[in-house]
């Protein structure tokens, strides 16, 4: 279970990354809702999911390698990766909605591990 949740990290890091180059280069992709409460700056939030997942990737790649402060520091990232997806619900839903799951089983994987 670690491995998938390393293995997710990883992967949802970097496709994170991918967003955020996206919102940083090319806002004009992502639709734009005038009336939405958390309503952001795409670029900044572009830059937030760049540096996020940055991290997520590289505590995924030590998730795999096996070291236990990843684990938690793990928990902790994909928690604020699960956030900053609800936030950016508007602006790409779908690719969202995904990533929520995806990181609601990730943090399921990292949590309920149990050395032998």
């Amino acid at each position: 279970m670690v491995l998938f949740a390393g293995v997710m990290m990883l992967v949802g890091g970097l496709l994170e990354v991918f967003r955020g180059i996206m919102a940083i280069a090319e806002d004009d992709v992502f639709v734009t809702t005038p009336r939405y409460v958390f309503k952001f700056d795409l670029t900044s939030w572009g830059w937030i999911h760049l540096v996020l997942g940055v991290l997520i990737a590289l505590v995924g790649f030590f998730v795999i390698k096996g070291a236990a402060w990843a684990r938690i520091v793990g928990i902790f990232l994909v928690s604020l990766g699960l956030i900053g997806n609800f936030l950016d619900l508007p602006y790409y839903p779908l690719w969202s909605l995904v990533i929520i799951a995806l990181d609601v089983f990730v943090i399921w994987a990292l949590a309920v591990y149990r050395e032998d």
